[in-house]
């Protein structure tokens, strides 16, 4: 017996669910520039012993789309098919991070890695075992055609067809405006040397690189962590991660020489991945800026450290260095024409008890970076009330403070501490935890959002790499997935996770409310976001079900196409 159903985006398949229980989806909107998805779940209770496991996948479509692979370059519509894959996780949730809003909280194999469809279409079909298929249809580079249409799926084991299903789809004769939202997810550089055992900045590595970033900017993301230095994040104190510095030290008799041909390259590879903003790592260690990153240097002709964990970040030294780099590396920036587009760091999320030094180590650079935006992950609206901050990232969960104080132009963040009531993204989460986001962005106006985990391969404080497939937690470090949301394919490519495909989503969802506004105006979009909700939207209380996400985005495109049709 074969069960199969056509299902959001939204669910999560486990391979012992029915697909009975699963809602159906019976049809969806979306715009003419603008990728979407759904799923087929399926099931077989008994499986023929002369078939080989495999069923033959048939896409057709009355909308002009070529069959092609997730994240291809085309001119024309394309659809694709990947296999949600189940991943091994042993730490589904934290005990003291947590609420009730999760799928499960038992170890076992989670949906998350899409994998392209074997053999090219191709789907396992296995002995009482639940899957989905994640179809996903890209408008390329000409856009659907408006109008409605209807996506045919087919499934045939052997020679028998084991499904046949529809899906209706109305394309919205508009299109989304631009994502004014800048995104940063946190680029680890030397987590990629390590996975693919190549050295760091090699050609291998570059390339490598390259298709992180593609992937990346294809789910949203607009800003990437730039390692002028070896990002200090997630060491242990005394500790060090794998040497990944763009910019080139030597010690002189004068002081400093720079070489900035590293840096050129990655902005050259980040400018052809069409990312727009650089986030320049942190000046000062985590945790409260109380030492130096480490920095490597040619001194008589050979590489040693000259700067660390031993390193005051307030002493003479390491001032009299920062003063010589920051002049040298706003030319730079400036020569390569991203300097406006360029935010700087102190140190991520110091808490209450860091002020002082942070202020401290702050005022040592902020006349150097006079012009030049500083931000920094923290949850104390005192750095911001006492003028420390002027461009504070508050976490998801502390955010009403400085909501209420109206921050001009209003970022935010998540982490592994963002797990209860607020939206976040791990494994064991539902998909509508992590699509929520987009109408809470567009609701507080955020302006930027950012995350510290696109490939995180390594264990709690860096001591050493971890293989992502097994060891979903990064070695029992956090939720599974908060490192993770880009897994790492043979040939130095990427599989993307089905939650970074649904927080695109969520950036879709802002951007249509966007034009909806630009229709009918701030005050008629929100009214119609939180119609017939008990409580105003907020980042801690918001309706906990796939069925409003969905309904209510259906409601926005209806707004918007019969405003355009009234010539509003």
């Amino acid at each position: 017996m074969f069960r199969a159903k056509i299902i959001s985006s939204l669910q999560k398949c486990f391979i012992d669910e029915d697909p009975d229980e699963k809602p159906g989806l019976t049809g969806l909107s979306a715009y003419k520039n603008e990728r979407f998805s759904f799923q087929l779940c399926y099931r077989a209770d008994g499986v023929p012993s002369q078939f080989d496991g495999f069923a033959d996948i048939s896409v057709s479509s009355d909308m002009n789309f070529e069959y092609g692979e997730a994240g291809m370059e085309s001119k024309t519509p394309v659809i694709s098919v990947r296999c949600v894959e189940q991943v091994p996780t042993l730490v589904p949730v934290l005990p003291q991070h947590r609420d009730a809003d999760y799928l499960r909280d038992k170890p076992g194999l989670y949906p998350d890695v899409l994998v392209p469809a074997r053999r090219g279409n191709k789907t396992p079909v296995c002995e009482e075992e639940t899957r989905a298929l994640w179809i996903e249809c890209d408008p390329g580079k000409n856009g659907f055609e408006p109008g409605d249409h209807t996506i045919k799926i087919t499934l045939t084991l052997g020679e028998n067809v084991i499904f046949e299903g529809g899906l209706p789809v109305h394309i919205v004769d508009a299109e989304l405006p631009p994502q004014t939202l800048i995104f940063t997810q946190w680029f680890h550089c030397d987590c990629l040397s390590s996975y693919y055992n190549v050295p760091v900045f090699s050609a291998k590595h570059w390339k490598i690189i390259e298709n992180y970033i593609k992937t990346a900017r294809r789910n949203g993301m607009n800003m990437i962590l730039t390692p002028i230095f070896t990002p200090p994040l997630d060491t242990y104190i005394g500790g060090e991660r794998l040497t990944t510095q763009l910019v080139d030290v030597k010690v002189t008799d004068n002081g400093y020489e720079f070489g900035f041909k590293k840096l050129e390259k990655w902005v050259k590879i980040c400018r052809r991945c069409g990312i727009e903003y650089y986030e320049i790592s942190h000046l000062f260690t985590q945790w409260g800026a109380g030492h130096a990153p480490k920095i490597m240097a040619e001194v008589d002709g050979k590489t040693e450290q000259i700067f660390g964990w031993d390193t005051n970040s307030c002493g003479r030294k390491y001032r009299a260095f920062l003063s010589a780099l920051i002049p040298g590396l706003l030319k730079e920036l400036k020569a390569l024409g991203i300097d406006k587009n360029c935010r700087f760091h102190i140190s991520d999320e110091p808490s209450a008890a860091h002020l002082e030094i942070y202020k401290k180590a702050k005022s040592g650079v902020a006349k150097l970076l006079k012009g030049y935006p500083i931000m920094d992950a923290l949850s104390s609206i005192d750095y911001y009330r006492d003028g420390i901050v002027e461009h504070p990232v508050p976490a998801c969960d502390h955010i009403e403070p400085f909501y209420e104080a109206a921050v001009p132009e209003l970022w935010t963040y998540y982490c592994c501490g963002q797990a209860i009531n607020v939206p976040n993204r791990f494994i064991a989460m539902p998909s509508y935890r992590n699509r929520i986001i987009g109408f809470l962005f567009y609701k507080y106006g955020i302006k930027g959002f950012l995350q510290w985990g696109y490939n995180f391969y390594n264990n709690q404080g860096s001591y050493y790499p971890i293989n992502p497939y097994l060891s979903t937690a990064c070695d029992y470090f956090a939720q599974a997935g908060d490192g993770i949301s880009v897994w790492p394919a043979q040939d130095g490519g990427t599989y993307e996770s089905l939650r970074a495909c649904v927080f695109n989503d969520a950036i879709s969802d802002m951007r249509a409310l966007q034009l909806c506004e630009s229709i009918y105006g701030r005050e008629k979009t929100v009214a119609a976001l939180e119609e017939d909700l008990p409580r105003p939207l907020k980042f801690a209380d918001w309706p906990k079900s796939e069925e409003y996400i969905l309904k209510t985005r259906e409601k926005i495109d209806k707004m918007v196409e019969a405003g355009l049709k009234n010539g509003k």
